[in-house]
């Protein structure tokens, strides 16, 4: 178990990581986070989490399964996002989405973090070839196959 326990340690860093990564560009590079992106940084927050429970609580297979919807819900989330980037006009803009996420106790106390004030549509800058959604979801689907093994994997 502790290679699933150290896989699961990996997973949490990389989570973590990831949105480091996401304050970096937002704080320092000047892209403000949408509604969509910041639902994602709960997620990954979320897989950090649970990575984190399962690997120190000796519940290995309860954190990976919790951290996997997570992971899966950042696939559909980042889906949703890449589709608004592919068809140019449709927008999650200012809407009662934004709304409500700056409403939210984490938003109002940690605004630097989870305060969503841009526009899902202008997520266009790339990073090394791709931009921001697209690693997201190269990133989500890499989490989630880690996880996926973790649960599949025969405990030794």
């Amino acid at each position: 178990m502790s290679s699933s326990r150290n896989l699961l340690l990996a997973i949490a860093a990389v989570s973590i990581a990831l949105i480091g990564a996401a304050l970096y560009l937002q704080h320092v590079k000047g892209l403000l986070p949408c509604p969509l992106c910041v639902i994602q940084r709960y997620l990954y927050l979320g897989i950090a989490i649970f990575s984190l429970i399962g690997a120190f609580a000796n519940k290995i297979k309860a954190g990976a399964g919790l951290a996997l919807l997570c992971a899966l819900g950042g696939l559909g989330y980042v889906g949703k996002h890449l589709y608004v980037l592919a068809h140019p006009g449709f927008s999650c803009g200012i809407d009662p989405m934004q709304t409500t996420l700056n409403k939210i106790p984490t938003a109002t106390l940690l605004p630097g973090l989870f305060r969503a004030d841009g526009l899902c549509e202008a997520a266009q800058e790339t990073v090394f070839g791709l931009n921001v959604p697209q690693w997201s979801a190269v990133w989500f689907t890499i989490l989630t196959l880690a996880l996926v093994w973790v649960l599949v994997r025969r405990a030794r």
